[in-house]
């Protein structure tokens, strides 16, 4: 038995597919063929059903898979530890960003980062709160960015920084004339929000007293901050924006931004990753990295974190 058949029964289980999986592995099909049929030998069982398209686990082989996960992480954290202590940051590294963050906070960092650790060969993703989960439990990516707390025992979080949310309130709204805004302030019937997904969404139902949308004349749901930054300038309510989403608007629609009063309802957001895993390094490069550019830009204090879990009550 090698790490290598391991691989390539993980592949096959992932892709249910010999040919796919042999291209992820960057081998001919018959020689992943060869070798897991080398491995079925040697176990004395069929880890495969072949007689099923799409291919599936055997019940045996089920088991299998699951215990190869774990030698297959052993074997990778042997070289990690090699390579953290002689400290070489390099390799490949799969981060996910949620859709939220993501446009904004992406270009800050990126450049830098590359330059600064050229030899990482990040892949970066975008993907939803529940996706970004469910990728780091399967072990499909290294790390994400996303707003916490997540309450997930198997994920570690480590707080980059505190973005706190602004209003957004065009002239001709009843608001517009005040100085600050209150969360009292705040009517769920009155906020044009994004859509089902978003963490920033259920964070924003969260801020609000009454939690459900009643009576509308319309209701407009978007996955997009400039749709409802535009339907807010229509006349169709307001809206409320992560504070680093105000940095490149115009100076037309910056006098639209209104500050909350302290203590700011904010949002936490992290660096996430698996309990288990192994290329701390460059997730320490990453947090390094990010963190010290972000502090330049956001200097709020005195913040009140708004949890981006789903409230149980919608």
């Amino acid at each position: 038995m090698t790490i290598t058949q391991l691989h390539y029964v993980l592949a096959i289980a992932e892709y249910k597919n010999f040919t796919k999986a042999a291209d992820y592995c960057h081998v001919t099909q018959p020689t992943l063929s060869t070798q897991v049929q080398k491995l079925e030998d040697e176990l004395g069982v069929k880890i495969f059903d072949r007689t099923q398209k799409p291919l599936q686990l055997t019940e045996v082989g089920k088991k299998i898979v699951t215990q190869a996960k774990k030698i297959v992480i052993e074997s990778e954290r042997i070289q990690d530890i090699v390579e953290q202590q002689k400290g070489f940051i390099g390799g490949d590294f799969k981060l996910a960003i949620i859709p939220t963050v993501m446009p904004t906070l992406l270009p800050m960092f990126l450049k830098n980062f590359s330059s600064k650790y050229p030899k990482v060969k990040l892949q970066i993703q975008e993907l939803t709160t529940d996706d970004v989960i469910t990728a780091l439990e399967k072990g499909e990516i290294d790390a994400a960015i996303a707003a916490t707390p997540l309450d997930n025992e198997l994920l570690k979080e480590r707080v980059i920084y505190f973005e706190p949310f602004v209003a957004y309130i065009p002239n001709a709204h009843h608001l517009h004339g005040n100085n600050k805004i209150t969360m009292e302030d705040l009517d769920l019937n009155d906020i044009l929000l994004l859509e089902d997904g978003h963490c920033f969404r259920d964070s924003v139902i969260n801020l609000c007293h009454n939690r459900s949308q009643k009576d509308l004349k319309f209701k407009v749901q978007s996955g997009s901050f400039e749709t409802l930054i535009k339907l807010a300038n229509e006349g169709l309510g307001m809206t409320l924006l992560p504070y680093l989403n105000t940095l490149d608007l115009n100076e037309q629609y910056k006098t639209n931004v209104f500050e909350f009063e302290a203590p700011k309802p904010s949002r936490e957001i992290s660096l996430i990753y698996s309990s288990n895993q192994l290329k701390l390094h460059i997730i320490e490069a990453l947090y390094q990295s990010i963190s010290g550019i972000i502090r330049g830009a956001i200097t709020f204090e005195d913040v009140k974190i708004i949890s981006p879990l789903k409230n149980a009550a919608l």
